[in-house]
């Protein structure tokens, strides 16, 4: 088996694209080699904790009310290619996903990690929920078999802050400096929402080598 490492953040509609794209891909060659681990990247680390209204981020984010525009066309119509149905325009808030990425890191530990992974994409882009919001991360938690009043718990400490600041830069260090960010057996970085294709024609190449 091969470690596949990903970067990523919830709130990141190029990783919900790319994750999809990989599912793909996944779902097309069923004997894949990939044990995959997610991990974080605070997109925004210095957002604050009740989160930030969408349309006024994204404008000062790419620089213009216009330039916002252009740039959710061509994500929308990327998502709409990989079959996903979402609208970033209903999206109210932009969370701040410290405790967000602590749940994912508790969800490796319970063995849950890729489902509590698709449910906060869907919870964020699909049903517009604010996955900064512990209760929601709560809710997450036990739809994917966890147990809530523990994580509720968790998630009213601080016991695992640094470790997520830390891991988040130490990816940094390595030079990612975008997510959603593929790391092929520690050895190869595969940078962005690639096409599922691509992951078919990499799988393909490693079942060769074996």
């Amino acid at each position: 088996m091969i470690k596949l490492d990903v970067i990523s953040d919830p709130i990141c509609p190029w990783c919900y694209i790319g994750k999809t794209r990989l599912d793909q891909a996944l779902a097309a060659r069923p004997k894949h080699p990939f044990v995959i681990e997610w991990h974080p990247f605070q997109l925004n680390p210095d957002m604050p904790r009740e989160g930030i209204d969408r349309k006024g981020y994204y404008e000062t984010k790419f620089g213009s009310r216009e330039a916002a525009a252009e740039t959710v066309a061509t994500i929308m119509e990327a998502a709409k290619e990989t079959g996903l149905d979402f609208d970033l325009s209903a999206i109210p808030r932009v969370p701040n996903t410290l405790d967000a990425h602590r749940l994912i890191l508790w969800a490796e530990v319970e063995g849950c990690q890729q489902a509590v992974v698709d449910a906060l994409f869907r919870a964020y882009f699909q049903d517009c929920r604010d996955i900064g919001d512990r209760d929601v991360l709560c809710d997450i938690a036990d739809g994917a078999g966890m147990d809530a009043a523990m994580m509720h718990r968790l998630l009213g400490g601080d016991a695992d802050l640094k470790l997520i600041v830390e891991r988040d830069a130490a990816f940094r260090g390595m030079g990612v400096t975008g997510v959603p960010t593929f790391l092929v057996d520690r050895k190869q970085a595969v940078p962005g929402a690639q096409p599922a294709q691509l992951w078919i024609q990499v799988i393909d190449e490693i079942a060769g080598m074996a």
